[in-house]
């Protein structure tokens, strides 16, 4: 068995593994043999085990941290029944290097089970060259998705492209490198999985990356670099015609916006990827810190509140704002399918919170479990970021934008039919439906990064223009004081 460090001093200082190196965590594969140290990446279920254990370390992100990352300092989130805590300083948009209680551990954790599905996988003879193609393809794209979501957060960042396989400072310790390195490697890693990728096909419950998706990825990291690094109307281009690559796949909208994302509809033609979550695999995620709990239920709330609610479960640590909430309109069916409003129902009928019912899970036996699969990307954003490609292009988005919106509209839709017209209203049509599609999706800070907007339409960033660093996540201290060549954000520094 190939041995890994298990010191959080080196974890956290930067990349290093786990201590015994293990695929047996379920994802509802067939069981992975065990691993001994003559035996491991010798066969394809050696390398097929090596990918589950790099999704299974990818679910423990997605958990939490990626919503934490990619929509927590927005102004979507806002202060719930319970005491927010430490979820506080992320939408007042308060953190420094002594609070930044988020580091890129788990992270790099992914990244190297991606490490070592790549440098090991070639070496393993295949029955089906097809199948070792499809898994290192994999690989390449989870690198990819995570080294995008890492440069997002902290901009420069240490850049591993081996495994870490016992501890070695020169390797285990490294400095961050400029963004714009990291983004090279994004690219090149995309390149090689669209390659590598047999079909473009989907797999069973669409929870492993595929061609399709690394194709959206692929427009998606072309818009970020288009728009935030200056890679213009080239990058643009690129983007475009990823997107539609990948809408080619197996994909339509759902009729209802509100089964998307039901726990018994998994896997369904919307989905593009999504992180897969099931009982007695893993815990409850991040919407069961945006419900309430029975202890919060009071017999002032009417019975289609109540009935709306279900079995209760969670705790509302936090909610949807007001500020978000108050921008969707009545006949727009996402509102009641994205989140609820709770009031008193007494004679003053005083508001009590708000609660999330996108990724509320499901009730077995009087217990909510919030297993619902985590979207990371779906058509409707396609179709989106479709729109946004061809507007920074000078072209019509108008047709994408109106596919979203019939659906979300209904019969109502000749009212809200979009209209093409200059670039910058067409970016902020855009930017607005992207929030009433994908709220709670994790996809608001960055998109308000992206759009360059974040200062305009966060309440706790009004004022602060300019200071850019606050775009930024600071490195904690925690990580800086194991790691001497890691240094802190510009802006941050105490």
């Amino acid at each position: 068995m190939k041995k890994f460090i298990n010191n959080r001093n080196f974890l956290l200082g930067m990349l290093v593994f786990l201590l015994n190196y293990s695929c047996t965590e379920p994802l509802e594969l067939a069981p992975i043999s065990s691993i001994g140290a003559n035996s491991f990446w010798q066969s394809e279920q050696d390398a097929t085990g090596g990918v589950i254990g790099m999704y299974n370390q990818f679910r423990n992100l997605a958990s939490r941290s990626l919503f934490y990352m990619g929509e927590a300092r927005s102004e979507v989130m806002g202060h719930g029944i319970q005491n927010a805590d430490f979820r506080q300083k992320y939408f007042e948009n308060d953190m420094n290097e002594g609070n930044a209680d988020l580091d890129w551990l788990q992270a790099y954790r992914v990244i190297n089970y991606a490490n070592l599905v790549l440098e090991n996988v070639p070496e393993i003879s295949f029955p089906n060259e097809d199948k070792k193609n499809d898994l290192l393809a994999q690989a390449y794209t989870m690198r990819a998705f995570v080294y995008f979501v890492l440069a997002k957060t902290w901009g420069d960042i240490p850049l591993v492209t081996e495994p870490v396989e016992g501890y070695d400072a020169q390797t285990t310790f490294q400095e961050r490198v400029a963004v714009s390195a990291v983004f090279d490697l994004i690219k090149s890693d995309l390149d090689e999985a669209i390659n590598l990728f047999p079909t473009n096909e989907f797999p069973t419950g669409r929870a492993m990356w595929s061609k399709p998706a690394a194709n959206a990825l692929k427009g998606d990291v072309y818009l970020w670099t288009g728009k935030t690094m200056g890679g213009g109307e080239a990058d643009f281009t690129t983007a475009l015609s990823a997107l539609n690559d990948a809408k080619s796949a197996n994909l339509s909208l759902l009729d209802d916006y509100s089964r998307i994302f039901d726990f018994d509809n998994k896997g369904n033609q919307e989905i593009i990827f999504a992180v897969h979550f099931s009982d007695f695999e893993s815990s409850n995620n991040m919407y069961s810190d945006m419900y309430i709990n029975a202890l919060d239920i009071r017999d002032t709330y009417d019975q289609q509140t109540l009935e709306t609610i279900g079995t209760p479960g969670g705790f509302n640590w936090w909610a949807p704002s007001a500020t978000m909430r108050n921008q969707f309109t009545e006949e727009d069916s996402r509102k009641s399918a994205s989140f609820l409003e709770i009031y008193s129902n007494e004679e003053e009928n005083t508001f009590i919170t708000s609660i999330v019912l996108k990724g509320n899970g499901y009730s077995e036996g009087g217990t909510r479990r919030f297993l619902d699969d985590i979207v990371i990307y779906r058509y409707a954003e396609l179709l989106l970021l479709i729109a946004e490609a061809k507007n920074a292009l000078g072209q019509d988005p108008s047709p994408e934008i109106n596919l979203v919106r019939s659906r979300a509209y209904g019969d109502d839709f000749p009212m809200y039919e979009f209209t093409n017209g200059s670039q910058s209203e067409n970016d902020e049509a855009i930017l607005q439906e992207r929030l009433f599609e994908l709220a709670f999706e994790g996809k608001r800070w960055w998109d308000l990064v992206r759009f360059n907007a974040a200062f305009d339409k966060v309440p706790s960033l009004q004022g602060k223009a300019g200071q850019n660093h606050l775009l930024l996540w600071p490195i904690s201290l925690e990580t800086i004081s194991l790691n001497s060549k890691i240094t802190q954000n510009p802006g941050y520094e105490q």
